[in-house]
């Protein structure tokens, strides 16, 4: 998951800096807090859903501008259950 998050903040940072602005004026736009839009870019912290449409509405894109390719991003493959239910 860590890859993920690193990932996306490395594209909202990318597009933030493409439109000018500062992250300070960034975070206050999109109603976040800086040292958590810091965070956020840093890949710290994997953020919300609706966060991720908060940012994707303030940099005026689509929130899967900063999603990466499935091919990029490797996950644990879930274990099949019994069928008892446990695993």
């Amino acid at each position: 998951m860590e890859k993920l998050a690193v990932a996306i903040g490395k594209k909202i940072r990318e597009k933030r800096r493409t439109h000018g602005l500062s992250q300070d004026r960034f975070a206050l736009v999109a109603g976040i807090d800086r040292s958590y839009m810091g965070r956020i870019e840093r890949g710290e912290v994997s953020i919300t859903v609706e966060k991720l449409y908060r940012i994707a509405a303030a940099l005026q894109c689509e929130p899967t501008t900063f999603l990466p390719r499935m091919a990029f991003v490797s996950l644990p493959v879930p274990q099949k259950s019994n069928q008892d239910g446990r695993s």
